[in-house]
């Protein structure tokens, strides 16, 4: 149950990342649009090995990582809120 737990918040981190890419808050768009695709994959690629991380701790047995990652999630789902709802 703690890995479903753990792949669902990863999809949330990814669906909130996206999120705020496609936001077109100034943080992103400023960016020059070359610099922008390249900090786009590499930022979904580390949010891809953080999730496989904590699928692979808590796989392992180790519950406690579930709830690091739920931490994480709350805290990504909360800026990510921010940025789209232009609150920051």
């Amino acid at each position: 149950m703690a890995v479903i737990i753990t792949f669902l918040l990863g999809v949330g981190n990814f669906a909130w990342h996206s999120a705020v890419l496609g936001s077109g808050h100034r943080m992103v768009s400023d960016m020059p649009p070359e610099h922008r695709q390249l900090i786009r994959w590499s930022s979904l690629s580390l949010e891809f090995v953080l999730l496989c991380a904590a699928l692979y701790a808590v796989n392992a047995g180790h519950a406690m990582w579930m709830r690091v990652y739920l931490g994480y999630s709350a805290i990504n789902g909360g800026a990510a809120w921010l940025i789209v709802k232009g609150r920051v």
